[in-house]
């Protein structure tokens, strides 16, 4: 039977494990189909990275325990990138050349372009599930995305900020790498647009501490808005700013949608808005059950939007394994590129229609969070 799993099936995890390899009681008799995943499970983004990993094994095991593809088990291999380009290469290296994987998810922007080169030549398809630099989309035939790039949420969040909020003078900070140059050079451009201006346009080093010289030009500027287009460092910018008593409104994109930055910051993170690209749990009862095998963790997730792109990439593996395997064709790179242009529409269990585009990116509707009370509260929605 083929695999179909669309945003009704059911998450039947037992919660006693979440070892990839269970779950296998009903697809153990054939060869296992095997995918990659590049991520920082060690370094300063494992909170994220981690968390990734731990849903990825919740959706190969519901995966499993729903037969598998095609009744083969699907297995993941996992080696940590610490978000960084270099140890992003040898990795992918090892994946293709020693494990033989035909697919490989990856995400963080810098980890995503340096895998791409490989991915090309080898003809080893990549999936981005949660960067999302503006140039992923031409980084090669090989290279496609599941989660919307920065064009998306943070178009939608400048034009709503300029619009709907009334600011006028905006201040962009962003980390100099590849996740915040992009991000930032499109809030700026559509701010501007808008009718806005921005007064200062700074970038800090990715291992710095201490962010002082970056918020003093921001304030000379006199801004009504400071977007921070930043990565785990968000926290300590804010509370530095704040210290400065710069009590301007805050905004940032996805990477600022996490229960631990609410954690650190305490009353210093209200006002602030960031953007999600995937409904609630009010609004999808599948992200409910997530969140409730997140329970048996112990602790609600990091960056819950991402999470549940991972579980849906996952699908997305499982169904283009599924029809290169029912087309009786290898299970190559090549074919899985082949496969994943062929079903071009998914429904997933998490963000639901998932369309491919020719041009290699994907559109969502744009969730936008005000912190009230030490939570994220929907503010609106832009389609």
């Amino acid at each position: 039977m083929t695999v179909s799993i669309g945003r009704r099936a059911a998450l039947s995890l037992p919660l006693a494990a979440f070892a990839v390899s269970g779950g296998r009681a009903r697809a153990q008799q054939k060869e296992p189909f095997r995918f990659g995943a590049l991520m920082p499970t060690t370094g300063p983004e494992a909170g994220y990275g981690l968390d990734f990993v731990k849903t990825y094994e919740m959706a190969v095991k519901d995966i499993n325990d729903q037969g598998g593809v095609n009744g083969h088990p699907l297995e993941m291999l996992v080696l940590d990138t610490q978000a960084k380009p270099e140890i992003a290469i040898n990795a992918a290296n090892k994946l293709i050349d020693v494990d033989k994987v035909p697919l490989i998810i990856t995400a963080w922007s810098s980890v995503v372009k340096a895998a791409a080169p490989i991915g090309n030549r080898t003809k080893t398809l990549e999936l981005n599930m949660g960067a999302n630099s503006p140039d992923i989309a031409h980084l090669g035939d090989y290279v496609y995305t599941v989660f919307p790039l920065a064009e998306v949420d943070v178009t939608a969040l400048a034009k709503y900020t300029y619009g709907k909020l009334g600011k006028k003078r905006a201040a962009v900070l962003y980390i100099n790498n590849d996740t915040g140059i992009g991000g930032a050079k499109i809030y700026r451009d559509v701010f501007t647009a808008a009718g806005g201006e921005v007064v200062a346009f700074e970038g800090y080093d990715p291992k710095a501490t201490d962010f002082t010289g970056v918020l003093l030009k921001a304030r000379v500027g006199n801004p009504d808005v400071v977007h921070i287009h930043g990565l785990s460092e968000l926290p300590q910018v804010i509370a530095q700013m704040r210290q400065l008593g710069m009590q301007q409104q805050i905004t940032s994109y996805s990477a600022g949608y996490n229960p631990k930055l609410l954690s650190q910051l305490g009353p210093a993170a209200e006002g602030l808005i960031v953007t999600s690209l995937a409904p609630t749990s009010d609004s999808n009862p599948n992200v409910a059950k997530l969140l409730e095998l997140w329970k048996q963790v112990g602790r609600f997730p990091n960056g819950l939007p991402y999470l549940q792109y991972a579980w849906d990439s996952t699908v997305v593996v499982a169904q283009i394994y599924g029809w290169v395997d029912k087309n009786g064709l290898p299970m190559t790179g090549e074919n899985c590129r082949k496969a994943l242009l062929a079903i071009r529409e998914f429904d997933l269990p998490m963000t639901g229609k998932l369309v491919i585009r020719d041009d290699h990116r994907i559109d969502k509707p744009v969730y936008l969070y005000v912190v009230k009370g030490n939570k994220f509260v929907l503010l609106d929605t832009v389609a």
